[in-house]
């Protein structure tokens, strides 16, 4: 796979603008249209870029239009709709690499969840050797999960803003630093509950450095339920015998294998939050030797 916008990278932050596409033009008197130069994609004129790629968008629009319900929402009931790809290239939530779906070139899927509209908008892109989107087959709002998912099926997810968001909770050998969907969602649902007057994120590294091997390895309580989704969880609890902070708690939260009982770490994280600790106090309350550990992965 292409070595671009991979997850911790950042996202195309430049953004080229004509009329009608993303495209970079020279300064000479007959402007080059530049896509792409280092693969050889320059052209002198809209028209010989468009008739350049007509074939793959119509191979996109084609994607699109299998998918696409009748209910849907109706880009042509949007006027303003180049704004929304102009903020979806600037600030996506995800970005999706498809290396299949079109033989010739890569395309990248810019995904942003609109609010307003109760919908997302979805731009298939070109991304230069410059890490920019320069291109763009073709791009929708729609308010159909299942048309998204239709254009993530077979793609790498390349960037995902959530990431980012979770980065300070992250410790080598867990499930949320390799961007685990599960690690991710329950992270963020915990950050949501939690009392603002809590451990502060910038520490969170260094006490887990220190805390969570022995919170697993000796934990004071550990506790097994399952999640809506048949996830089985086990979370070890340790309160820290000599805290620097007043009473401060590590939690480790695992998803066991149902069929080898072994424990893949998930996330862990400290709190000195009592109601927060209180919420993982759920389901069977296990001994610490009925519980085999081993790395995330």
């Amino acid at each position: 796979m292409k070595e671009v916008l991979i997850a911790k990278a950042k996202v195309p932050s430049k953004k080229t603008k004509s009329k009608k596409l993303h495209v970079k033009r020279s300064g000479s008197k007959n402007p080059e249209i530049v896509i792409d130069r280092q693969a050889g994609l320059v052209f002198k004129s809209e028209k010989q870029l468009f008739d350049f790629f007509e074939p793959q968008v119509q191979i996109l629009e084609k994607k699109l239009n299998a998918a696409r319900k009748s209910t849907d929402i109706q880009d042509s009931d949007f006027p303003d709709l180049e704004k929304e790809l102009d903020e979806t290239l600037e600030q996506p939530a995800e970005i999706w690499y498809d290396e299949k779906t079109l033989k010739e070139y890569p395309v990248f899927y810019f995904i942003r969840p609109v609010e307003s509209l109760d919908a997302f908008h979805l731009s298939c892109t070109y991304v230069s050797a410059e890490d920019e989107p320069t291109f763009i087959f073709l791009h929708f709002l729609t308010r159909d999960l299942e048309l998204v998912a239709n254009f993530r099926s077979g793609a790498d997810l390349v960037y995902d803003r959530a990431f980012e968001e979770v980065e300070f909770g992250m410790l080598e050998g867990d499930s949320l630093s390799e961007g685990d969907p599960l690690a991710m969602g329950l992270f963020l649902a915990m950050l949501k509950v939690r009392s603002d007057k809590d451990v502060v994120y910038a520490r969170f590294k260094e006490i887990g450095s220190k805390l969570r091997e022995d919170s697993i390895e000796n934990a004071d309580e550990i506790w097994r339920s399952n999640d809506l989704r048949g996830n089985v969880l086990v979370t070890f609890i340790k309160e820290d015998p000599e805290p620097e902070i007043s009473g401060l708690y590590y939690l480790a939260i695992t998803q066991e294998d149902p069929d080898t009982a072994t424990h893949s770490l998930l996330f862990s994280f400290p709190t000195t939050d009592e109601n927060l600790i209180d919420r993982y106090r759920h389901g069977e309350n296990l001994q610490a030797d009925e519980v085999s550990q081993e790395s995330s992965h």
